[in-house]
C-alpha cells in the first residue's frame, strides 16, 4: 500500500507537470498514425507518399482495404485490393481514424501488466464502439462530415489513453485499480483536452469531445457534440474505468438527454444504423 501511495502521488506530479509544461511526451505507437495525419493535412503531399506510410504498418494497410470493400465504403461490391485504391475509397479523415485504432490498439497490447492490458483493451473496445456508432448515426441522419464523427468518437478518451500509457512506469499502480481509476477520472478532462490542441484537431471535433453527456441533447441531432453523445449512450461496450468506479449511468443519462417521445426515436435510429456500425467494427477489429 505504501509503495502504490508513493507511485501514484509520483504520477500524479508527472502528470500534473507535463501539463503544466505543455510538452505531452506521446507513446512512440503514436508517431505512424500523428505521421499519416501531417502527411494528410499536408496538400503537396502526394497519394503514393500516404500510401508509402501505411505500408510501414501492415495492421493498417490491411484495415483499410478491409474497410474499402465493406458495404457501406463499396456498395458496388467491385474488390478493392489496392492500398492506393482503398486510400482513395475510405477518404483521408478516414484513414486518419484507422491510424489512431491502430495505435491505441497497440497500445493496449504493449502492456505488460495483464490488468493494465485488459483495461486497455477495454477501452480501446469501447472507444471503436462509440466512434462507429458515431459514424452511423451521422450517415444514417445524413448528417455533414460523419467522418469527422467517428474521429471524435474515436478520440473521446484519448486522455484515458494516454494516462494509461503514462501508468507504465509505475507498475505498483495495478495494486489498486479503484484508486487508480479515480485518478483517471481527476486528470481525464484536461489531459483530453492537452491532447486533443497538441494533435491540432478541429473546433469541432474538440467541442464534440469535450461536451457534456448529461446535458440535454436535441432531436433531431444536428451537431457532432449531439451525435457523440448519442453514441456514447448506445455504446455496447462499457468504459472499463466507469465499469471500476462503479458508475452505471446509462439509463440516468437517456433520461436527462432525452425525453420519453424522442427516446422511442432514438431506439428506431440504433435499429437503422446497426449494420452499418457492425461492419465498421468488424473492419476495424478483425
Amino acid at each position: 500500500m505504501e509503495e502504490f501511495q508513493s507511485q501514484i502521488d509520483a504520477f500524479a506530479e508527472q502528470v500534473e507537470q507535463e501539463l503544466r509544461d505543455g510538452v505531452l511526451s506521446f507513446p512512440t505507437v503514436f508517431d505512424l498514425s500523428l505521421r499519416i495525419k501531417k502527411l494528410a493535412d499536408n496538400p503537396d503531399s502526394s497519394l503514393a507518399d500516404i500510401a508509402n506510410a501505411v505500408k510501414a504498418e501492415p495492421v493498417l494497410a490491411a484495415k483499410v482495404i478491409r474497410m474499402a470493400n465493406t458495404l457501406s465504403m463499396n456498395p458496388y461490391r467491385g474488390e478493392i485490393s489496392s492500398l492506393k485504391d482503398a486510400i482513395t475509397r475510405v477518404g483521408l479523415s478516414t484513414l486518419r481514424c484507422l491510424a489512431f485504432a491502430v495505435a491505441a490498439e497497440q497500445l493496449a497490447r504493449d502492456h505488460r501488466s495483464r490488468q493494465m492490458r485488459l483495461v486497455a483493451t477495454g477501452l480501446w473496445m469501447h472507444a471503436i464502439d462509440v466512434a462507429s456508432w458515431a459514424f452511423a448515426f451521422a450517415r444514417e441522419r445524413d448528417r455533414p462530415n460523419p467522418d469527422g464523427a467517428m474521429l471524435a468518437g474515436l478520440m473521446l478518451d484519448i486522455g484515458q489513453f494516454y494516462l494509461l500509457a503514462r501508468a507504465a512506469r509505475y507498475p505498483a499502480l495495478e495494486g489498486d485499480m479503484p484508486r487508480f481509476a479515480e485518478v483517471v477520472a481527476l486528470w481525464d478532462e484536461p489531459v483530453r483536452t492537452a491532447v486533443l490542441e497538441a494533435f491540432d484537431l478541429p473546433e469541432t471535433i474538440i467541442d464534440a469531445c469535450t461536451a457534456d453527456p448529461t446535458a440535454h441533447t436535441e432531436w433531431p441531432p444536428e451537431t457532432m457534440s449531439d451525435l457523440i453523445v448519442l453514441a456514447t449512450l448506445a455504446a455496447e461496450a462499457p468504459n472499463p474505468f466507469d465499469t471500476l468506479l462503479g458508475i452505471k449511468r446509462r439509463p440516468e443519462m437517456l433520461a436527462a438527454s432525452l425525453g420519453d417521445l424522442d427516446r422511442e426515436a432514438f431506439q428506431a435510429l440504433i435499429d437503422t444504423a446497426r449494420d452499418t456500425r457492425h461492419e465498421l467494427i468488424a473492419a476495424a477489429c478483425d
